[in-house]
């Protein structure tokens, strides 16, 4: 059985995100977010319904919020869909 999206959950996937996977959570603002010119983002926080980033663009921190396709239904859905999401093409 999985886990919760609890914010300890949000933390450690955080944590894992950026240290880990540093150039997907940039790739979440560029395709993702309004920031196409991103050169930097960190994951700040993931709930079910998305994520807050925050994105250096053009040499401001700026915040981005991301929205799943979805709610997501615990961390292995968290997951899945971060994974499902650097596979498809960017919205519209």
């Amino acid at each position: 059985m999985s886990e919760p999206i609890t914010p300890a959950i949000s933390d450690r996937i955080c944590k894992h995100m950026n240290k880990d996977h540093a150039s997907a959570v940039l790739l979440y603002a560029q395709r993702y977010g309004p920031h196409q010119s991103a050169t930097a983002a960190t994951m700040t926080a993931i709930d079910p319904q998305g994520m807050d980033l925050t994105a250096q663009v053009a040499g401001e921190t700026v915040p981005v919020r991301v929205e799943f396709d979805h709610t997501l239904k615990d961390a292995a859905d968290a997951h899945h869909t971060l994974v499902e999401m650097l596979k498809t093409d960017r919205p519209q």
